[in-house]
């Protein structure tokens, strides 16, 4: 799987191009490991554009194992080691996953196709999440999968940059050929002038407000026409997420707001008198296979390809990136030269 190459190129400096989570990860590495880093980022620092914005923040590639390939469960596994050591505050509270007896098969199914979950019982349920009492009479929990907000989460891993040493810039529309030293493109769809390949995958969202129901953990619903989690934030918020469209608008459409919260409905009736206070898509980008790609070309590499895997993958990825351009050390599967 690792191989290793020659890769000598001193101390140059680092430039970073994408402060979202790919670039923010790669940038806070590299500039804890001694290098002069420079993040640039087109938008402001709301990153309001960015895809990260939009994004549940799940930690959980014990749940992702369902439906994706064995290298995101090994990229993500060791990025929740990455996640402890770095943002030791990071909640791991664990995912819960539940379905209705008349989704019994599909759970039965989910529960086959992952591992690190505990069979839960009505009572463990109810001790897990008081909120969810007599509501369900069967769930998997994932104690070692945590989660995170990113519109919290992005600006604190900016400032441990700045605390390391490294330089953001906000407001600076940098391409890669103007970049100084070692360039690193985390773009995302914006890199299509170079990864030809890349599409937009859009996930929407919503945002609502309770004060009836509290989570302490991702909630996800098994249901065949309408998968999604429930993820709470600070202020009786939860993220109710997310749908994966072939689109590239980002605009939300009707059906997919009425599967969003008939979802929701559907974990606790409560949820029909929550405020809602957001909807909103962002466009995810991937590569044909939904695989993350480093891409190599001398003083040139890209990390793009995150998928709806952003903040499980990007800690890992940012490790292989540095230690690539630290001792030359390849990783096989996800890593090629242009």
């Amino acid at each position: 799987m690792y191989q290793s190459s020659t890769f000598s190129r001193g101390e140059s400096p680092v430039s970073v191009i994408g402060a979202g989570i790919a670039g923010a990860w790669q940038a806070l590495l590299f500039a804890q490991a001694g290098r002069q880093v420079t993040l640039h980022e087109r938008g402001d620092a709301a990153m309001l554009q960015s895809t990260s914005h939009w994004a549940g923040g799940m930690l959980a590639p014990y749940c992702e194992a369902e439906a994706s390939e064995p290298t995101i469960v090994r990229l993500g596994l060791r990025s929740l080691d990455l996640w402890r050591e770095h943002l030791p505050q990071t909640p791991f509270n664990g995912s819960l996953v539940l379905a209705h007896p008349r989704d019994r098969a599909d759970f039965e199914r989910f529960a086959r196709m992952t591992s690190g979950h505990k069979r839960l019982d009505a009572a463990s349920i109810r001790e897990l999440e008081p909120s969810l009492e007599e509501r369900f009479r069967d769930g998997l929990f994932y104690p070692d999968e945590g989660h995170v907000d990113p519109r919290r989460v992005l600006p604190q891993l900016h400032a441990r940059i700045a605390e390391a040493g490294g330089t953001i810039r906000f407001n600076s529309d940098v391409k890669p050929d103007d970049a100084d030293g070692i360039t690193i493109d985390c773009r995302g769809l914006a890199a299509r002038d170079s990864e030809t390949q890349l599409r937009g995958v859009k996930g929407e969202m919503v945002i609502v407000e309770t004060g009836e129901i509290e989570l302490a953990r991702p909630v996800r619903l098994i249901h065949p026409r309408w998968p999604l989690y429930i993820i709470p934030r600070a202020d009786h918020r939860f993220m109710i997420g997310a749908t994966s469209v072939e689109a590239e608008d980002r605009g939300v459409s009707v059906r997919s707001a009425l599967e969003l919260l008939s979802a929701a409905y559907a974990v606790h009736p409560a949820f029909a008198e929550a405020r809602i206070v957001e909807f909103g898509a962002g466009l995810r980008p991937a590569f044909p296979d939904n695989l993350p790609r480093i891409t190599i070309n001398g003083d040139r590499m890209a990390v793009n390809g995150l998928y709806r895997h952003g903040f499980l993958l990007a800690p890992a990825l940012a490790e292989l990136t540095l230690g690539y351009v630290a001792r030359g050390v390849i990783d096989n599967e996800v890593m090629r030269c242009a």
